[in-house]
């Protein structure tokens, strides 16, 4: 006698619907891809909106400091250093000079060509000051000569403080490298603010605006290059 099996029971059964990981067909359901470079390309992004936030509030802040750059009153030092560039800076020094602002002065950057009399003729000085009170360096060619000239006239005469005449924009330059040299030496800025820039409405004028940007990069090169190099051997 044969007996009837009992059917299996219901929930033993294969459920027909498919699970959450598979498709209909029952095939595992494939993940989402990912965009590839997603996240390298945002921090990417990030990285480059933050160098550019700090390059343009760096220079903003050089500008304002250019900007409102003066002499301090009654200043004064055991010596001025003026680096060429313009008659203007010149006879700025010398006047510091004939005012007893100091004891002597160093000319950096003169033309091995110009004369005393000749700088006199420009500056509308006194020519005695020359025989007495002032030196020439000819052999300073651009910034970087013009601090390591002025360090070895500074330490060859014993000066601990020194008055730096320059354009007002070229003045954070000029200090970044003097000090590089002479970080021992008070360095007091007498900035020249020229007639024939409008640094205080700087944005406004393109060509100041390119003047400012250009010397900020200037800048920022030679902050970099004594941060990684160092001081100049002197």
């Amino acid at each position: 006698m044969t007996t009837e099996k009992d059917p299996a029971p219901q929930d033993a059964l294969p459920d027909p619907r498919p699970t959450p990981d598979q498709t209909p067909d029952g095939a595992p359901e494939r993940a989402p891809r990912r965009r590839a470079g997603g996240w390298p390309t945002a921090v990417l992004l990030l990285a480059l909106v933050g160098c550019l936030g700090f390059a343009v509030g760096g220079f903003l802040r050089f500008a304002d400091t250019v900007t409102n750059l003066e002499t301090p009153q009654d200043v004064g030092a055991d010596a001025i250093v003026v680096l060429t560039g313009g008659s203007e800076r010149v006879k700025k020094a010398l006047e510091l000079l004939a005012d007893r602002r100091a004891e002597r002065l160093l000319i950096s950057g003169v033309h091995p060509d110009t004369t005393p009399e000749q700088i006199v003729r420009r500056t509308e000085s006194d020519l005695a000051l020359f025989a007495c009170c002032i030196d020439l360096d000819r052999e300073a060619n651009n910034t970087l000569e013009n601090a390591a000239e002025t360090g070895k006239w500074a330490r060859r005469n014993g000066f601990r403080t020194l008055l730096v005449v320059t354009s007002a924009y070229h003045m954070p330059r000029a200090l970044l490298e003097l000090r590089a040299v002479m970080p021992d030496l008070e360095l007091v800025p007498a900035p020249v603010q020229s007639t024939d820039l409008a640094l205080d409405g700087w944005y406004r004028d393109r060509g100041v605006s390119v003047l400012l940007a250009r010397e900020y990069l200037k800048y920022m090169l030679a902050w970099v290059r004594i941060a990684l190099m160092g001081p100049p051997e002197p």
